[in-house]
């Protein structure tokens, strides 16, 4: 990956390429555990990770939160909107390229500007797309995927693609069409759709089953449009169940999966699971992955974390490694995301407004799942962790437990075993796990 800078202008200044120097090392802005370049069972860490910057949080979110204005002054900023969206893409890759994450993700107003009506929201998105291009040729980052914003406009208050008014529904449909376009000129690996609104706040003016075979239907359609141009990746649908709507359609992995399957999209559909989403559904992060690896719709992955004790989704960058290890487990005995990556869907904290910040909290989280990467294949190499696991299903593995499985059995014949079965109780062994966990996790 090459250094991108334009002129003399440079917006993180003093701030020289990441390097790999360690865990010995003291320094602040190096990576102490994420080698790019180094093997793990088969594979470098870059290539099992696949990181990505996120354009919206990095480079627009100014420490704006419901109970307080902005913290944070971009150089980037400038009261013409062409002028800015360029500075941005500037300061963007700058950043990408000195931080050393392959790929990048946004949505189409985070790049781009709405201009003056729907015609010059597409001549300004396709503007942006060739500047964007530019920079991905001189660099060598790539687009993991894009997405639409079809959520914070006013038009969108009731929602985008399952909108009660037809009018703006194909209005969402002209944003999404051209992040599609914008998609294939650029090379994306895959497409997002995070239905921010597409859902209800109250049934009491809602027909619900019309909303969501609506939704199936604009999904549908957007798949076909996508093949028709040439975009090959994949569609991801993004998980969450509420804020800011009461109840999103997509509530949490099992019901998104439960929608895909239900409308016919499993070929051309999978989730991108968000660790905060997850916490908001009552789930941990590693349930969600988990739920979409067994189903096989495990697509991509949106790293952060939330904080348990706040009811809205905080984006916080990830540093727990009990939480990027029992993740780090689910996806390489997935093996891997087949496409997708880990997207910094989060942001600097309110009060960190140096420049240097930015910085800082994806080291963080970088080296928080390089850790977990290592942790997690020597958990799988080692093999106790799943050997125990195997023998306590073990009595499926034989006999009638076997027979069960394989459809052999009605229900009167398990209900004949069950007259003289034993029942005894065998202990789950939660705590020797636990201790086990540590034992990695600590390197005893």
């Amino acid at each position: 990956m090459k250094d991108y800078f334009v002129g003399a202008r440079e917006y993180f200044p003093g701030i020289k390429k990441i390097q790999f120097e360690g865990k010995d090392s003291k320094n602040p802005l190096a990576f102490h555990y994420y080698d790019a370049d180094k093997m793990i069972g088969g594979k470098t860490m870059a290539d099992h990770l696949r990181f990505a910057t996120a354009y919206w949080h990095s480079f627009c979110a100014d420490g704006t939160d419901p109970f307080g204005s902005a913290t944070m002054d971009f150089p980037w900023k400038d009261s013409d909107p062409k002028a800015k969206a360029e500075k941005k893409a500037d300061a963007a890759f700058e950043f990408i390229t000195k931080l050393g994450t392959p790929y990048y993700c946004f949505h189409d107003v985070d790049a781009s500007w709405e201009g003056e009506g729907a015609e010059e929201y597409v001549r300004n998105y396709h503007l942006v797309a060739k500047w964007l291009l530019e920079r991905q040729k001189a660099t060598g980052v790539k687009l993991l995927w894009n997405t639409s914003n079809v959520f914070t406009h006013p038009r969108y208050m009731n929602g985008a693609a399952t909108n009660p008014q037809f009018d703006i529904l194909c209005r969402s449909a002209l944003q999404v069409k051209t992040s599609l376009d914008v998609n294939v000129l650029l090379g994306g690996e895959n497409y997002v759709f995070w239905g921010g609104r597409e859902g209800y706040m109250t049934l009491l003016n809602t027909d619900m089953k019309r909303e969501r075979e609506h939704l199936g239907r604009y999904l549908a359609l957007a798949r076909d449009y996508g093949r028709k141009i040439g975009f090959k990746g994949t569609f991801l649908i993004e998980p969450k169940p509420m804020e800011p709507t009461k109840h999103q359609y997509d509530y949490d992995a099992q019901t998104a999966i439960a929608f895909i399957r239900e409308f016919g999209l499993e070929n051309d559909f999978k989730c991108n699971i968000e660790a905060n989403h997850a916490t908001l559904a009552g789930h941990s992060f590693d349930h969600d992955l988990q739920v979409c690896a067994d189903n096989g719709l495990l697509g991509s992955v949106d790293a952060n974390q939330g904080d348990r004790f706040n009811g809205w989704d905080t984006d916080e960058f990830p540093t727990d490694v009990y939480e990027t290890t029992r993740a780090m487990l689910v996806i390489l005995r997935n093996g891997g995301l087949h496409g997708g990556g880990l997207n910094f869907d989060a942001k600097r904290r309110r009060n960190s407004t140096d420049p240097e910040d930015l910085f800082l909290a994806h080291i963080g989280g970088m080296d928080a799942f390089a850790l977990g990467l290592e942790i997690a294949h020597r958990i799988i190499e080692d093999g106790k962790l799943d050997a125990f696991v195997k023998d306590r299903y073990a009595s499926f593995d034989a006999g009638l437990g076997k027979d069960f499985e394989a459809g052999r059995l009605d229900f009167q014949q398990l209900a004949e075993h069950g007259l003289r079965a034993e029942c005894k109780l065998v202990s789950g062994k939660q705590e020797y796990l636990n201790n086990l966990l540590n034992d990695y996790l600590f390197g005893r």
